[in-house]
C-alpha cells in the first residue's frame, strides 16, 4: 500500500514514522516497547515493528531485549537524530510535547489538539499550521493550564492556545464551539 507524505512535514515517509519519532526522539533516553509504541501511534504492531526496524537500519534508534519485550529508544550516538529531533518537534512534536507539559494537571477529562495542526496530522493538505489549538475538558485550574500552555509554547516553537471546556458543556453539545471541534480532526493528547 501507498502511503501519501504527511503534509505536516513532507520530509517523513508517512504519519506513522513522524508519530514513531516524535515518541522516540522527543524525550531523552524514553525507552518503549513495539507494544507501547503500537498503542500511542493508533498503528498496528506489524507496522510498528516494520518502520522501527527501517529507522534502526537507519541509525535513528537502537533496541535491545528485555525478555520477551523489545525496547526501543533514540540512538544518541547518530550525528542525525540532534537535527532530526528540532524537525520533529516543529512537526510531529507537539502531541508529545503537550503529553509532557500537561502531565500533572489535575482535572482534564480531554485534551485534544484540533484545528489546523490536527487537520495536518489527519492528512489534509493545506498552508503550514501557524499554532496549536489545544481543547481542554474537564474542571482544570486555569493558571495550571495557561502554564503548561506556555510551557508548550516556548518548546513547540509555535503559539499555543487553549480553550477549557466544561464536561457538561461537551457532553451536551449544544453550542457551534462544540460542534465545530466535533466534527472536525481532532487529535488525542495521551495521558
Amino acid at each position: 500500500m501507498v502511503v501519501a507524505a504527511p503534509p505536516l512535514l513532507p520530509l517523513f515517509r508517512s504519519r506513522l514514522q513522524g508519530d514513531l519519532l516524535a515518541a522516540l526522539l522527543l524525550v531523552p533516553d524514553a525507552e518503549h516497547t513495539l507494544t507501547e509504541l503500537a498503542r500511542r501511534t493508533g498503528a498496528s504492531l506489524a507496522a510498528v515493528q516494520r518502520e522501527v526496524d527501517r529507522l534502526e537500519e537507519a541509525g535513528l534508534l537502537r533496541s535491545r531485549r528485555v525478555g520477551p519485550a523489545r525496547l526501543v529508544s533514540a540512538d544518541r550516538g547518530s550525528p542525525a537524530v540532534a537535527p532530526l529531533t528540532d524537525l520533529v518537534a516543529l512537526s510531529f512534536g507537539p502531541v508529545q510535547i503537550l503529553a509532557e507539559e500537561f502531565d500533572g494537571v489535575a482535572g482534564l477529562d480531554v485534551l485534544d489538539v484540533f484545528g489546523s495542526w490536527a487537520a495536518r496530522h489527519h492528512g489534509e493538505r493545506g498552508r503550514p499550521p501557524a499554532d496549536v489549538d489545544v481543547l481542554a475538558v474537564g474542571e482544570p485550574d486555569r493558571d495550571a493550564v495557561h502554564e503548561a500552555a506556555r510551557r508548550a509554547e516556548e518548546r513547540i516553537g509555535l503559539p499555543v492556545n487553549v480553550t477549557v471546556v466544561s464536561a457538561a458543556r461537551w457532553a451536551a453539545g449544544e453550542d457551534g464551539f462544540v460542534r465545530r471541534v466535533r466534527s472536525a480532526p481532532r487529535v488525542p493528547v495521551p495521558r
